[in-house]
């Protein structure tokens, strides 16, 4: 398929709240504002959400203004030895009081509740991140300090209108930073090296339509000593101009076409922990997925809910450069997700 990509600074959105230029950006050229968006606060959503992993244990830290609903969360997954756990404290109506930052390259955000914090910082030698929890679901405290640094050039930074008027989804997926740092769980002190430990930004904004299903996976490491990973999914709005799927390689983007998930089924329904398969239009992108662990959680109040599987595991199979250099992954730790939301 043939992709738009927006090279020209601009407002993401016109007078009427739709995207003004909709297609894929290897930095954040469009220019985004709350002011300029055509939709009640409530509707309004926003999240800054990092991964950070070595391919033995991961941190995912989010903080969220949903409109009606606000969301921290912290999750803490050891692979070795099969341990995960997810606690994410819920506020009403924050309506953009939290006042989340709108670029992802400058503000910072600190939020706090009964028992924790969550803080992501921008100071000259990277981002910061903290966070502390004091009853972490029964294990005793999770603390940690992590700092990421190496941003690459380029990151995948997509404009994608969806099919109502006024609704939109403004995203930037900054892979591979490395990241330094220790995390207290568990009693016992894990150590992120900066060697081994890579990090992903899902920076998001835009005004989303009540139900929706997306698919999203994401892989971050080292490849024959050379940065590297991919940004892959789709159902994230009206992908006709451009899709979000891409390499990274020596911190540049390669840009991918459609990329489906071939999620096994088992007694009607999804089988997350057999074995997926990757498949590309352009044959760019063909992998293998074992799943290690599973990620799943279920936020259901009637009206809202939000069905979540992240799945972690190692990939293998091949990928494809802009050039056509072809690299072959075996084992490569990463996830893929599928997620239902009715928000």
């Amino acid at each position: 398929m043939r992709q738009h990509e927006i090279t020209v600074e601009r407002r993401l959105l016109d007078a009427n709240g739709n995207i003004a230029e909709p297609g894929f950006a290897r930095r954040a050229l469009a220019l985004y504002s709350r002011a300029d968006i055509k939709a009640p606060a409530h509707r309004i959503k926003e999240w800054d959400y990092y991964l950070v992993n070595n391919g033995r244990f991961a941190v995912a830290l989010t903080i969220a203004d949903n409109g009606y609903m606000g969301l921290d969360s912290i999750s803490f997954l050891d692979f070795e030895s099969g341990y995960q756990q997810t606690v994410s404290p819920m506020c009403a109506l924050p309506m953009g009081r939290r006042r989340l930052p709108e670029s992802s390259a400058r503000g910072d955000i600190s939020v706090s509740g009964r028992g924790y914090s969550i803080s992501f910082f921008h100071t000259p030698e990277g981002r910061l991140l903290t966070f502390r929890m004091e009853d972490f679901a029964g294990s005793g405290p999770i603390d940690g300090r992590i700092m990421l640094t190496d941003e690459p050039q380029e990151s995948i930074v997509m404009c994608t209108p969806f099919k109502k008027r006024a609704h939109f989804y403004y995203n930037q997926k900054i892979n591979c930073m490395r990241a330094s740092g220790r995390v207290f769980a568990r009693r016992r002190e894990y150590i992120f090296e900066p060697d081994t430990a890579f990090a992903v930004l899902d920076w998001g904004r835009g005004v989303w339509p009540y139900k929706n299903t997306w698919y999203w996976g994401s892989a971050s490491g080292k490849l024959d000593g050379v940065r590297f990973g991919w940004n892959i999914g789709y159902g994230f709005g009206d992908t006709s101009a451009a899709t979000e799927n891409c390499l990274f390689y020596a911190g540049r983007l390669h840009k991918l076409s459609r990329v489906t998930f071939n999620i096994p089924r088992r007694f009607g329904g999804e089988d997350y922990m057999s074995p997926w398969t990757f498949t590309s239009d352009d044959s760019r992108f063909e992998m293998d997925f074992v799943p290690v662990m599973d990620r799943a959680s279920c936020t259901d109040v009637k009206l809202l809910k939000s069905d979540q599987h992240q799945v972690f595991g190692l990939f293998t199979g091949t990928a494809v450069l802009d050039d056509g250099m072809k690299l072959r992954v075996r084992d490569f730790p990463g996830f893929a997700e599928r997620v239902d939301n009715r928000w």
